[in-house]
C-alpha cells in the first residue's frame, strides 16, 4: 500500500467518523440549536476531510478544484440554512 493509498484511507475513515458523530449529536441533543451545532459542525469537518482523502485519487488539477468548489458550496449552503433554521427554532420557543 503506497503513502497515497494510506492518506486516503485514514482520512476518508476520519470523516466518517465525524459524519457518525453528527448523526449521534442530532439523535441525542436536546433541542434544535445543539443539534444544529452538532451537524453543522461534524459534518462540514467530515466533509473536508473526504474532500482531503480524495485529492490524491484525482486524474488532474481540474477534478481537484472540483472536489474543492464542491466542498465550499457545501460550506455556503450548511452556513446559510442553518442560520434559516436557527431563526426558526428561536423564534417557535424551546423544544421544537
Amino acid at each position: 500500500m503506497s503513502p497515497a493509498d494510506l492518506f486516503t484511507v485514514v482520512a476518508v475513515c476520519a470523516g466518517a467518523v465525524f459524519f457518525l458523530a453528527g448523526t449521534v449529536g442530532l439523535l441525542r441533543f436536546p433541542d434544535a440549536l445543539t443539534r444544529l451545532h452538532a451537524l453543522t459542525k461534524a459534518d462540514n469537518l467530515g466533509l473536508g476531510l473526504v474532500v482531503l482523502g480524495l485529492l490524491p485519487r484525482v486524474d488532474g488539477v481540474t477534478g481537484g478544484l472540483k472536489l474543492v468548489a464542491i466542498w465550499l458550496l457545501a460550506l455556503l449552503a450548511s452556513g446559510a440554512v442553518s442560520q434559516l433554521i436557527a431563526r426558526v427554532a428561536r423564534s417557535t420557543g424551546p423544544g421544537e
